[in-house]
């Protein structure tokens, strides 16, 4: 998205090959499938490759194709992780390239044309077309098929909106046709009889309506009306003509060719209204059936809209009240337009809500399917707030039963730690009884206890807010391992835990600070539920690209229904009266973890208690691992 954004803001056109996209043309055609997959093995071989499969549907007309089988050919592209376009374009080659520059992509994938071998001599085809055209910036593969060659039946009409080239044939048929057959007929064909010649001239006239519409059949019915007055009738070579019958047939091939030009070319403008139809709706049920799977977001909506009619940028855009000014609820594509009248094209929804569309202006006909999306964008726009409030909704809810869990937590351990304080301090200051110099230590000492468990209690408070309001902002950066882990377990009994980190032990990228929390509130956890006389054994080595760091205990351990719940706020493994605590240690564990890119998981220690894995990503640097260790206390 930032990429498309920034291209184009600099009116970026050319292909940057930052890694392989794959546009696979499709026709709607059996062979779709093959293409889809030969795509996909191309994007195989790139890493990080993307295959967009497109159909282009000309605005014009539309082929006879199968809705079922494109259905299928949009499961398979999805299926291989691939996304699927439906796109209107006036010219197919030219909306193909302009689709794959605007996708950014590197290859092009087309099958061999399903033309039979005289339909040539009409134009090259769409994949001669493509690869005459796509330029250096995009590799275009022609890949073979079972239909190749086979034809595609009858197509469609085109109808009143014909293509230059069309209109160009059109006026050669309809003008050279009759002179070279005029040509013909005086040199070598023997005479047929004025009935059979005007019977062939107005194959001519048929042939240019059906290719150029109305002005060259009426311009064929025209010419070949004179050349049969000129060349046919007597007297020869004088615009006059002597027999009665002859006028009269001149006649009636002049409104039989012109009534055939009107009704071919009224049978083709139905063709294309029919065509036209046609296509806005199989735009229209993609539409309303992805968005009735959930599908689409707004920004995904925006920009099928915006590859459907090949826009530069879509942007819906609204207001508070008619004096305020105009704010970009979402946008695709360049830079959006910040009021309706600087867009090409606008449709208002309602009296705050427009969509703008820039790049080209489109045709009134264009206007339904607009305003289609506009109301389909208008719903995608509330039901994206509406989550948006479900979402604040359940955060407000989760932050509340926090604050009531947390509340019911710590109103023990924070009044049981005070309370030994309070009592400590109290004797001490008491002069009715004369301490000795070894209860004055104990009393100390519990008022020290007391005062780390209290540290250690807001420590995890603390640590547990900054997760939830996410402003744990790690510092990643090459740490060693046997440096961070000896410094963590400064909180712990002396002897309680063994240690066995490798000195050659690969460096790993990570926060210091937020590893060092890790790693004690974990091994603190382990010496909690240890037995005692049993120390935490704490050991680290190497796999591939991370290295593991295991704390394991030989405690009750965890049932395997109940691993995924140690890590929530407020667990506590069973009421031992060893287990003080509100349990967020393991909870600040895996919010820590997940910030720095790692993770961490529990398992069985074999022959009972439970192992902490935690699995830091290393650097590309560093010393290779060693099986050796050392031991410490």
């Amino acid at each position: 998205e930032y990429l498309q954004q920034y291209r184009g803001e600099h009116d970026i056109r050319t292909t940057w090959q930052a890694r392989e996209r794959i546009v696979v043309g499709l026709t709607g055609g059996p062979e779709g499938r093959t293409l889809i997959r030969r795509a996909a093995r191309l994007a195989e071989k790139g890493a990080g490759g993307e295959v967009l499969a497109v159909y282009i549907a000309a605005s014009d007309g539309l082929k006879a194709v199968s809705p079922k089988e494109l259905a299928v050919q949009r499961t398979l592209v999805e299926d291989l992780g691939g996304t699927f376009h439906h796109v209107i374009g006036e010219d197919v080659p030219s909306a193909l390239l302009e689709f794959a520059r605007g996708v950014n992509a590197t290859q092009i994938v087309l099958g061999v044309s399903r033309r039979r071998a005289w339909q040539y001599v009409l134009g090259p085809g769409v994949s001669a077309t493509v690869a005459r055209e796509s330029g250096p910036d995009l590799d275009v593969h022609i890949v073979t098929h079972a239909a190749a060659a086979q034809g595609r039946g009858l197509p469609i009409a085109r109808g009143a909106r014909l293509g230059r080239a069309r209109i160009v044939w059109g006026w050669l048929v309809g003008v050279a046709g009759p002179a070279l057959l005029t040509l013909l007929f005086k040199t070598v064909v023997p005479d047929l009889g004025l009935a059979n010649d005007m019977l062939l001239f107005l194959t001519f006239t048929v042939a240019a309506a059906l290719l150029g519409g109305m002005l060259p059949a009426l311009a064929s019915a025209a010419f070949g009306s004179l050349l049969l007055n000129y060349f046919f009738t007597t007297p020869m070579h004088r615009l006059t003509i002597s027999d009665p019958k002859n006028i009269v047939a001149i006649v009636i091939f002049a409104g039989v060719a012109v009534s055939v030009s009107s009704v071919v070319d009224l049978a083709a403008r139905r063709t294309h209204q029919a065509a036209r139809l046609r296509a806005e709706s199989e735009i229209l049920s993609f539409l309303a059936g992805s968005i009735l799977r959930g599908e689409n977001s707004l920004d995904a909506l925006l920009e099928r809209l915006r590859e459907t009619f090949a826009m530069d940028s879509v942007a819906l855009l609204e207001r508070d009240g008619e004096v305020e000014p105009w704010s970009c609820a979402a946008a695709v594509g360049g830079p959006p337009v910040g009021r309706p009248e600087d867009a090409d094209v606008d449709i208002p929804v309602g009296d705050n809500l427009a969509l703008v569309l820039s790049g080209r202006a489109l045709r009134a006909e264009d206007r339904r399917v607009l305003g289609a999306f506009a109301a389909q964008a208008v719903v995608a726009l509330d039901r994206q707030r509406l989550v948006g409030q479900a979402e604040e909704a359940r955060k407000l809810a989760e932050s509340d039963r926090f604050r009531t869990a947390l509340l019911a937590a710590v109103s023990h351990d924070l009044r049981t730690p005070l309370a030994g304080i309070k009592a400590s301090v109290t004797s001490l200051r008491s002069h009715d009884v004369a301490w000795s110099e070894t209860d004055r230590d104990a009393l100390l000492e519990g008022i020290e206890e007391g005062a780390d468990r209290l540290s250690a209690l807001i420590g995890n408070l603390l640590d547990m807010s900054r997760l939830n309001t996410g402003t744990v902002v790690p510092l990643i950066r090459e740490t060693d391992l046997d440096e961070v882990v000896p410094m963590a377990l400064g909180g712990v009994p002396e002897g309680s835990v063994e240690l066995d980190i490798p000195e050659t032990l690969p460096m790993v990228a990570v926060d210091r600070g937020l590893l060092e929390r890790i790693v004690a509130n974990i091994v603190e956890n382990a010496v909690k539920y240890s037995p005692e006389h049993r120390s935490v054994l704490v050991s680290a080595s190497s796999l591939h690209d991370r290295v593991e760091l295991r704390v394991v205990d030989r405690g009750p351990g965890v049932p395997d229904a109940a691993k995924g719940h140690i890590f929530e706020p407020f667990q506590r493994l069973g009421d031992a009266p060893r287990g003080a605590g509100v349990g967020l240690g393991l909870a600040v564990a895996r919010g820590f973890t997940e910030a720095i890119g790692a993770t961490l998981t529990a398992e069985d220690t074999p022959g009972g208690g439970l192992t902490m894995v935690l699995t830091l990503p290393r650097t590309a640097t560093g010393p290779p691992a060693s099986p050796a260790g050392h031991g410490a206390g």
